[in-house]
C-alpha cells in the first residue's frame, strides 16, 4: 500500500507528488498521456508563486519564460483598454513546464504510471483505485489532481458531472508579430473570448473559450472562427498574419466553472479539480500550484503527527476555501461582463474611465505572493 497516490500529472499533481517525496513518502503519481504533450490551458502564470518555485527549487528559469508586465482588453467590436499587470507574469507553454517538472519528480523518487484511473472506492480507512488496464492499487492518502473534467468525476458521481456544460475551450500555438512580447491580451467575441500571450522562444499561445452554439451554428472550428471570433479586428488580424503551428487545435469540451468540493469521498482535490477560476482571470495554472503547496504541507504535517483523516480534511476544506473561494466567485461574477457585444463595451468603457476600479478588480482575482 503507498502512502499517496496523486491522480492528475498536470502541475498540481507534479508539485504535490515532488513535495511529498522530498518529505520521504511513497508516493505513485498517474498520469495517463506520455510526457511532452498538450494540454488547453492559456499559458499565463502568475507572478504569485515565483518566490515558493524559487525555494522549492521548482522555477523554470532555464527554460526561458515570457515575462509579461502589461495587459490589453478589447470589446467585441475592437474597442481596446491597455493597463499595467499589478504583479505581472511569466508565459510558458504547458507542454515544456509539465515535462521539465515530470522529470524533477522523477529525479525525486516519485514512481509515475502511464494509466488511466477509472474507478475509485473507499473503505476501511484505505483507498482502492482501478485503472482502465486492470491494475489495481491501494493508498492511505489520493491526491485528484486531474483537471478540469475527467471520467473519474462520473464515476464518482460528482454533480456537475452529470450534466451538460455549454463551454469549448480551443488551443493553437502560432508565431507571430500581432501580439507584444510583455503583454497578455484578452479579446472579446460573440458568445467568449480569446487569450494570447508570449511562451517561451519565439511561440505564441492563443487559447479560447467559447459557447457551443458557435461550433453548433457553422459546423466546424474554422468557420466559427472566421465568422464569430474574426468580427473582432485584432483577432482577425492575428488569426491572418500568424503562422499556425499545430497541425490541428487542441480542443476540449464540457467545460464547467460550477462551484466543486475541495475533498470529495476522501479524495484531496487540488487544482482545476477542487474548482477552476474563469480563465480570463489568467490565474488557473498560478491557483494549481499554490493549492499544491497548501495541500502537500498539510499531509506532511498531518501524516507527522499520527494521522488523522478527519482533521486533515477539514484543515484542507478550511485552507482551500480562504485562499481560493472569493477569488473564484469573482471570477465568475467578472466573467458576465465578457462574450457579448454589450457587457464587453461596457467593460473596457468603465475600465478606460475608471481605471483604479479595473486594478481593483484584477487585483481580487489574484493572491498575495507566496
Amino acid at each position: 500500500m503507498k502512502d499517496i497516490i496523486v491522480i492528475g500529472g498536470g502541475l498540481a499533481g507534479l508539485v504535490s507528488a515532488i513535495l511529498l517525496k522530498r518529505a520521504g513518502l511513497d508516493v505513485l503519481l498517474f498520469e495517463e498521456k506520455k510526457y511532452p504533450f498538450h494540454r488547453v490551458c492559456g499559458e499565463y502564470v502568475s507572478n504569485e508563486v515565483i518566490p515558493f518555485l524559487k525555494e522549492s527549487h521548482l522555477f523554470p528559469g532555464e527554460l526561458s519564460p515570457t515575462k509579461i508586465t502589461k495587459f490589453h482588453l478589447t470589446s467585441t467590436t475592437g474597442k481596446s483598454l491597455k493597463m499595467p499587470l499589478d504583479l505581472g507574469g511569466f508565459g510558458i507553454s504547458r507542454c515544456t513546464f509539465d515535462s521539465w517538472l515530470a522529470n524533477k519528480a522523477l529525479e525525486s523518487g516519485v514512481e509515475i504510471k502511464h494509466e488511466r484511473i477509472v474507478e475509485s472506492s473507499f473503505s476501511s480507512d484505505r483507498h482502492l483505485l482501478k485503472s482502465r488496464d486492470g491494475g489495481e492499487y491501494e493508498s492511505r492518502v489520493v491526491i485528484g489532481a486531474f483537471g478540469k473534467r475527467s471520467m473519474l468525476d462520473k464515476s464518482l458521481n460528482r454533480s456537475f458531472a452529470q450534466k451538460r456544460h455549454p463551454y469549448i475551450g480551443v488551443k493553437y500555438h502560432i508565431k507571430t508579430n500581432e501580439v507584444v512580447h510583455d503583454v497578455v491580451e484578452l479579446h472579446n467575441f460573440s458568445g467568449g473570448y480569446c487569450g494570447a500571450n508570449q511562451v517561451e522562444g519565439s511561440v505564441h499561445n492563443l487559447c479560447y473559450l467559447s459557447h457551443r452554439d458557435n461550433l453548433k451554428k457553422y459546423g466546424s472550428i474554422e468557420e466559427m472562427e472566421k465568422h464569430i471570433l474574426m468580427k473582432n479586428p485584432h483577432l482577425k488580424r492575428i488569426f491572418s498574419n500568424s503562422d499556425f503551428l499545430f497541425e490541428k487545435p487542441e480542443v476540449i469540451n464540457e467545460i464547467t466553472f460550477e462551484k466543486k468540493e475541495p475533498v470529495f469521498d476522501h479524495i484531496l482535490m487540488s487544482g482545476d479539480s477542487a474548482g477552476m477560476i474563469t480563465p480570463l482571470c489568467g490565474n488557473g495554472m498560478a491557483m494549481a500550484i499554490h493549492s499544491a503547496k497548501i495541500l502537500s504541507e498539510l499531509v506532511i504535517e498531518n501524516l507527522k503527527n499520527g494521522f488523522d483523516r478527519s482533521k486533515l480534511e477539514m484543515d484542507y476544506t478550511k485552507s482551500w476555501n480562504a485562499h481560493f473561494a472569493k477569488r473564484l466567485w469573482v471570477g465568475r461574477r467578472i466573467q458576465t461582463l465578457f462574450g457579448s457585444p454589450f457587457t464587453s463595451e461596457f467593460a473596457v468603457t468603465l475600465g478606460k474611465a475608471f481605471p483604479p476600479f479595473a486594478k481593483t478588480l484584477m487585483k481580487q482575482t489574484h493572491g498575495d505572493p507566496l
